[in-house]
C-alpha cells in the first residue's frame, strides 16, 4: 500500500522576506512606577520602595521592542500638548519608532503603577489624551507597505479611539497586512462584555489573538479553540508556565493545532510590559522568512520561543526612564 500523501499546511500569514514593518496603534503613556518591598503596602502609611518614570502604555511597548528587535515599527497615537507628551514622543523616536502622534488639548495619560516584591501589579490609569485619536486622524499613507496591524485591547475598550482602531484595521488589511489584537486586561473586557469584545474582534478581522489565561476566560470561559471560527490564530499567554497556540485547520473539518510552549520562570520581577514585549517577538518571528519552518506547526511554536525570548529579555534587561522634563 503506497504511504498516504500528507497535505501541506496552509499558512494564514504573508510571510516577508524584507524587514517586517508592524504599525501599532493605541496609548503613548507615562507610567510612574512604584515598587515596595517584600512587606507589600501599610494602608495608610508609608512604606519604602523606589519610583520611576518611563515611557509605557501597552502600544508604546509593543512598538519599541519590535523596532528594538530589527523590525520597521510604527506608532499611531494621540498625546497631549503638554511637555510630557512631547517627552514620551521624543524617547519614542530615540529608540527608532515612527511615531504618528496626533495633539490634543486633553493632557497627556499617565499611568500609576504599583509593583509589589512578588512581581504583581496593580494599575491606576488616566488615559487622558490616549483615547482621543479619531477616524479622521488616521491616514491611509501610514499604512502603505505594512505587513501587520496591532491592536492592543484598550484600544477597542474607548470611543473614539475604538472606531479610529477599526478605520486602521481597515487600511491595513487594504494593504495586505493582517491585523492582531491582545485582549489586554480582563477588568475593561469585563465591563465590555463577552458580546460586545466578540463583536469588536470579528469587525477588526482579526488574525491573531493574544490573551492571558483570565482574559480568555472573560470573553469565552475556558475554551479559547471555540475563538477559532472568528479568529484562525490564538495565543493564551500564561505567565511563567508558557504559552498555548491554537490555531484553525487548514481544512475545516480537520483537527485544529494546538501546542503547549513552556518557557523558563523568572522570579519577583516586575512584570509591566512582559506581555507587550512576547507580542512583538511573536509577530517579528512569523513575518520573518529566514530560517522559519515551512510548516504552519513550526512556524507558531518558533515564533511562540521567539515571543518568550523577547519577553524574558524585558523583564531582565535595563528598563528605559525618562530623563528630566
Amino acid at each position: 500500500m503506497k504511504p498516504r500523501r500528507r497535505e501541506p499546511e496552509e499558512s494564514v500569514i504573508r510571510i516577508t522576506a524584507r524587514r517586517p514593518h508592524l504599525v501599532v496603534i493605541g496609548d503613548l503613556l507615562v507610567d510612574i512606577m512604584a515598587t515596595v518591598g517584600s512587606a507589600g503596602l501599610e494602608r495608610g502609611s508609608d512604606v519604602p520602595g523606589t519610583v520611576r518614570f518611563r515611557a509605557g502604555g501597552s502600544a508604546a511597548n509593543t512598538s519599541r521592542t519590535f523596532a528594538g528587535l530589527g523590525g520597521r515599527a510604527t506608532l499611531v497615537c494621540s498625546v497631549g500638548v503638554d511637555p510630557w507628551g512631547r517627552l514620551l514622543v521624543r524617547s519614542l523616536r530615540g529608540a527608532a519608532v515612527v511615531v504618528r502622534a496626533v495633539r490634543s488639548e486633553a493632557p497627556t495619560g499617565r499611568l500609576v503603577a504599583i509593583v509589589e516584591g512578588d512581581g504583581e501589579r496593580t494599575f491606576v490609569t488616566d488615559r487622558g489624551a490616549a483615547d482621543g485619536l479619531r477616524p479622521d486622524d488616521v491616514e491611509e499613507r501610514w499604512f502603505r507597505g505594512v505587513d501587520a496591524l496591532h491592536v492592543p485591547g484598550y484600544s477597542i475598550f474607548s470611543e473614539p479611539l475604538a472606531s479610529a482602531s477599526l478605520r486602521a484595521a481597515g487600511m491595513a488589511r487594504s494593504a495586505g497586512a493582517f491585523v492582531s489584537v491582545d485582549l489586554s486586561s480582563r477588568g475593561p473586557l469585563r465591563q465590555m462584555g463577552r458580546a460586545r469584545a466578540r463583536e469588536a474582534v470579528a469587525a477588526l478581522g482579526v488574525t491573531v489573538l493574544f490573551g492571558n489565561r483570565e482574559e480568555f476566560e472573560v470573553l469565552v470561559g475556558d475554551r479559547p479553540e471555540d475563538l477559532l471560527d472568528i479568529v484562525p490564530i490564538v495565543v493564551v499567554k500564561d505567565g511563567a508556565v508558557g504559552c498555548r497556540v491554537l490555531a484553525r485547520p487548514a481544512r475545516r473539518s480537520g483537527p485544529f493545532i494546538d501546542l503547549s510552549v513552556p518557557t523558563r520562570a523568572i522570579r519577583d520581577v516586575d512584570t509591566t510590559g512582559a506581555g507587550d514585549a512576547f507580542d512583538a517577538g511573536f509577530l517579528l518571528a512569523l513575518l520573518v522568512a529566514d530560517g522559519i519552518p515551512r510548516s504552519t506547526r513550526g512556524r507558531l511554536r518558533a515564533a511562540a520561543q521567539a515571543g518568550h525570548r523577547a519577553a524574558r529579555a524585558a523583564l531582565t534587561g535595563p528598563r528605559p526612564e525618562l530623563a528630566g522634563r
